[in-house]
């Protein structure tokens, strides 16, 4: 049976570009940045050149730019690092309802240490409320952290919107970016962003590297102490491998931006038109324009995700019920629960990813065996009686 993979928002394949440029780095220039022999210059020389080069696509200094092992690690830095840092000015954090959930998980174990958090509520759409910003900003307040777009439900937030609110209020502002980065265009200096995550491998590069970009002036704690790599703020032995991969795969995704927007536009707008046309009761979840080229997310009525995933796994197609991080959990999504979608009602939502390998048949043949899989679920379903 062919397998169709529709889960890109969890992770990516390596694209065969990537994987080449990164294949010298194993064997060849394998040495340890921090050496100061030959081997260890050749390795750190291609440490910067990856940092001027992302440096360069995201238009900033390449000393901004720290590279880390994860999204995950560049968050919880930023979070924390930030809070530790800067609470002799105050001790109030402001971050939305609908963040993932290492922003979300470090901003709660921060109140645990004296720190005040609020949570930024969200329209039904996923968007958050930018009033609410501006109303709970007090003298305390020195951070806000707003997603730049969704990982479940694609919205797209207005970040320049929080940004400018932030610059005039001389507030940090962090946005977490990694699943808009490579897939749409992010300006750093108009959208007055003080921090922003990025990850590897949700753009076709390897897991193990992300980044943290950090406007000058602003201070951090580290949050791993050792070597002092990476300015002091990130100490453990440089993974220059996945770095140079990194590196290459924001050059391809910077590179055809535009063009592979396009094209997955039209497949992302296919299947949603599809989804709601041929099956009953289905709803769109999130912003239906101001969303994530690639983002699909859709709840039926009267069934259930997990099951619905595991019948269309065997059907040879591979999608998710939302936060791949999160899969393991049988709560409902905290996102749509944020956007006051009902837990039963969340419990049946899919998410579908696009990414570079999808195409059109893959869409059609998605369409031609969902309906089927849902009507049969809700056959099975105490809530799915009118159905039958």
């Amino acid at each position: 049976m062919k397998k169709i993979y529709f889960d890109y928002a969890a992770t990516t394949p390596v694209d065969e570009q990537v994987l080449k440029a990164m294949l010298p780095y194993f064997d060849k220039i394998f040495a340890n940045t921090s050496s100061i022999h030959y081997f260890g210059a050749k390795a750190d020389q291609a440490l910067q050149t990856s940092r001027k080069k992302i440096a360069a696509l995201l238009q900033v200094e390449a000393e901004d730019i720290i590279f880390t092992g994860s999204a995950t690690e560049s968050n919880n830095l930023a979070i924390k690092g930030f809070a530790f840092a800067n609470k002799n000015k105050g001790n109030h954090i402001l971050v939305s309802s609908v963040e993932h959930d290492c922003v979300l998980g470090s901003a709660n174990w921060l109140k645990t240490q004296g720190f005040k958090v609020d949570y930024i509520p969200v329209e039904k759409d996923g968007t958050v409320k930018v009033d609410f910003i501006k109303k709970n900003i007090r003298k305390e307040t020195i951070l806000v952290s707003v997603i730049h777009a969704n990982n479940e439900i694609g919205t797209i937030q207005p970040i320049r919107q929080i940004g400018q609110i932030c610059l005039k209020r001389n507030i940090t502002f962090h946005t977490d970016a990694v699943q808009s980065f490579g897939k749409i265009p992010v300006d750093i200096k108009q959208n007055n962003i003080d921090m922003l995550t990025a990850s590897s491998h949700k753009m076709y590069g390897p897991k193990g590297a992300a980044l943290l970009y950090i406007k000058k002036g602003i201070n951090l704690t580290p949050i791993l102490h050792g070597g002092g790599h990476e300015k002091g703020l990130r100490s453990s032995t440089v993974n220059v491998a996945a770095i140079v991969g990194f590196a290459k795969a924001c050059e391809l995704c910077f590179g055809q931006m535009s063009t592979e927007a396009r094209r997955l536009i039209n497949l992302r707008d296919i299947l949603i038109k599809g989804i709601l046309k041929n099956i009953p009761d289905s709803h769109l979840n999130g912003n239906p324009e101001k969303r994530l080229p690639n983002n699909i997310n859709v709840r039926f009525d009267a069934i259930e995700g997990e099951g619905l995933v595991m019948l269309l796994d065997e059907k040879g197609i591979a999608c998710s019920t939302g936060s791949a991080c999160s899969s393991a959990s049988l709560l409902p999504s905290h996102v749509l629960l944020a956007c006051g979608i009902d837990a039963g009602h969340a419990h049946g939502s899919l998410r579908i990813s696009l990414g570079r390998w999808t195409r059109k048949e893959e869409v059609d043949y998605l369409l031609k065996v969902l309906p089927g899989i849902i009507l049969k679920l809700r056959k099975i379903s105490p809530f799915g009686k009118k159905y039958v």
